[in-house]
């Protein structure tokens, strides 16, 4: 049995979902900067902006085979 490199790179499951989703929030105007006063509207706007994205992905065409 081989022992474990600590500075050896793994990759993390369903961590680039994650990512990809903190991007498509950042590519909303208001979300790039920390313009918010309250934690609450941040999250409004985050909630605004995924609604946004899936309303997108659900009316998207599809192609006919």
């Amino acid at each position: 049995m081989r022992a474990v490199d600590p500075h050896r790179f793994v990759v993390l499951p369903k961590r680039w979902v994650v990512e990809r989703s903190f991007a498509w929030i950042g590519r909303n105007h208001r979300l790039t900067r920390d313009f918010e006063l309250y934690a609450r509207t941040v999250a409004a706007f985050v909630r605004l902006a995924m609604i946004r994205f899936m309303l997108r992905r659900l009316t998207r065409p599809v192609p006919c085979s």
